[in-house]
């Protein structure tokens, strides 16, 4: 076998077989992409850590029940990232309902969730897929 078709046939197995492994991990929920329920509960107790130190967002959870806002989070991002949970909670406009977050606060609030994201080892391609799911509820919690 020459040289040259000896390269394309390694070239196309590559290929092949890397396209594989990509189609593989997008067959898969995200909720299994981030590892399961550990990873999710991981990802919302180090939230909660982040939310704790950061004098401006706490400001919105000083008077919350943390441990209902822990099994409420833990649920909605299992639900919505295609997990077997069934969120159970209020509704986001309920929730969110008269804190009239602004704009720089909730993305204070995303950049916290991506540093608990962080110190799960959450992959970066999966924290942005994760990311793009928890965006569409943003609208539901901003100034109302």
């Amino acid at each position: 076998m020459s040289l040259m078709k000896h390269t394309l046939i390694i070239l196309f197995a590559s290929l092949f077989f890397g396209l594989s492994a990509c189609s593989s991990t997008s067959n898969q929920s995200v909720y299994t992409q981030m590892g399961g329920q550990p990873k999710v509960e991981e990802v919302v107790d180090n939230f909660i850590t982040e939310i704790e130190f950061d004098p401006v967002i706490f400001e919105y959870f000083k008077d919350s029940d943390i441990g209902r806002f822990r099994e409420k989070l833990i649920e909605h991002v299992c639900h919505l990232t295609g997990g077997p949970c069934e969120y159970t909670g209020d509704t986001m406009e309920r929730v969110h309902g008269g804190m009239n977050i602004s704009e720089a606060d909730f993305n204070r609030g995303v950049d916290l969730f991506i540093n608990a994201m962080d110190k799960a080892n959450i992959p970066h391609p999966t924290q942005n897929k994760v990311l793009a799911i928890l965006a569409k509820t943003r609208e539901q919690m901003l100034y109302i």
